[in-house]
């Protein structure tokens, strides 16, 4: 087992920061597999510090006396990968002018440490895959197997089961990276360690600017902490560079905290920033909601068709078909000379109506079931041509809707739009469009 002694041991040596339980367990997990062969996967966001956990476990390995390189699988081009990694022979393709060790050679009897392994084309992962099962690799233009005696651990900040879901990465291949998974907390998990990085970083760029340290009042410490730092560690020190620089006051409230914290990622709620261990991330589609309101929208309507036709064909609005197509009038009430008023409006009524289904007309000759009446060709030109005479635009009955909610909720856009079932923004895109003064 080991003691926080020996935890507090490695951050002093390694330079980490922090007293937070999450970031302790996985220190003791880095510190447990150090002294095995185990492949290692290290998973955690961007500018968590994942690179300083595989120097950890290098380090207090046997293989610490040989060579560690770390490589970003993302920055290097999908063309030349290979070579990077397995070496090349002389003349293999365009370019080659002479042979090449690759990374898998020249680190024999130390470690590799692959960041971004997510990135990496299937084409490599196939290669990685015969080096992890039996250390052996063939370079690029070359048939002469090699061994290779190299420890790897990997890290990554993307979700390789969700990826390995989409075919872009092998299963074969996380399972055998996944022997020992670390999992490096973001900074917004990690409590008040904020503060002492904060402290640490501020007292760092004091000694390079030559200046006093900054330090934080009350109300800023309790706003570093709510802030939900997407660019995790990399922001903070990014956040404290900038204040040591350009503030003239050594002591920073809460007010000039927030002009360094962008607003965009500052109002977003933590839930949707946060916690991503051991959850898919949910991917929020405004297009799909708005396709779900309107294909809705399009069965109402189908439906609202099909009754003013049954209406039509039968003389007037029976109470059958009023029992038939309930659904209609179920958030409508109706005054005793059987209008319905405009409060009872739906508030949710979209303005968008666009290619709505026709309604199957019955073929002539057939019977509906209903009350026989003949069926007029020319009935139907009819009622064409009084809805060409009242202009019954959709863009004006949008037009007139937008203006009849302005004038209910006095001017006041945010109400209006509520009660058009819209966002304040597209309202306002609206009164635009249509020229309409307020």
């Amino acid at each position: 087992m080991i003691s926080d002694s020996e935890i507090l041991s490695v951050k002093q040596r390694f330079g980490i920061i922090g007293n937070s339980p999450l970031l302790n367990h996985a220190i003791q997990v880095a510190m447990q597999a150090s002294p095995t062969d185990m492949t290692v996967l290290i998973t955690g966001e961007s500018g968590s510090g994942k690179e300083s956990f595989s120097k950890i476990i290098h380090s207090l390995s046997t293989r610490k006396h040989g060579k560690f390189i770390a490589i970003n699988c993302g920055a290097i081009p999908e063309g030349t990968i290979d070579s990077e990694l397995f070496g090349h022979e002389k003349g293999s393709f365009t370019g080659a002018y002479e042979a090449r060790k690759g990374y898998f050679e020249v680190t024999d009897g130390g470690s590799i440490f692959l960041d971004e392994i997510g990135e990496m084309p299937l084409g490599t992962q196939a290669r990685l895959l015969r080096v992890l099962e039996n250390g052996e690799f063939i370079k690029v233009g070359s048939s002469k197997v090699q061994k290779t005696d190299v420890r790897v651990i990997a890290a990554t900040n993307v979700n390789l089961i969700k990826a390995v879901e989409k075919g872009k990465f092998r299963e074969d291949l996380y399972y055998r990276l996944n022997t020992v998974p670390i999992y490096v907390p973001p900074l917004r998990q990690r409590g008040e360690d904020i503060i002492l990085l904060f402290r640490k970083f501020s007292s760092d760029f004091s000694d390079r600017y030559h200046v006093k340290p900054v330090t934080l009042s009350e109300d800023a410490k309790a706003l570093l902490l709510k802030f939900p730092f997407p660019g995790n560690i990399r922001q903070l020190k990014n956040i404290a560079e900038q204040i040591s620089l350009l503030e003239n006051t050594r002591e920073v409230d809460a007010i000039t905290l927030g002009k360094y914290l962008p607003s965009t990622s500052y109002n977003l709620p933590v839930s949707l920033i946060g916690n991503r261990q051991g959850a898919e991330n949910q991917d929020f589609s405004e297009r799909e909601l708005l396709y779900k309101v309107l294909f809705d929208m399009k069965k109402d309507m189908t439906d609202l068709k099909k009754l003013v036709l049954e209406s039509y064909q039968s003389g007037g609005l029976s109470q059958s078909i009023m029992k038939k197509h309930q659904g209609l009038f179920e958030d409508m009430e109706t005054h005793s000379d059987g209008f319905v008023s405009e409060e009872s409006v739906p508030s949710n009524l979209p303005l968008v109506l666009e290619n709505l289904p026709e309604p199957d007309l019955p073929e002539r000759g057939v019977s509906s079931g209903l009350p026989k009446r003949e069926y007029q060709e020319d009935a139907i030109e009819d009622i064409a041509h009084e809805e060409d005479d009242h202009s019954l635009s959709i863009e004006k009955k949008e037009k007139e809707l937008i203006v009849r909610a302005l004038k209910k909720h006095g001017n006041k856009r945010k109400y209006a739009a509520q009660d058009l079932g819209i966002s304040e923004r597209t309202l306002y895109r609206k009164i635009k469009q249509y020229d309409i003064e307020e």
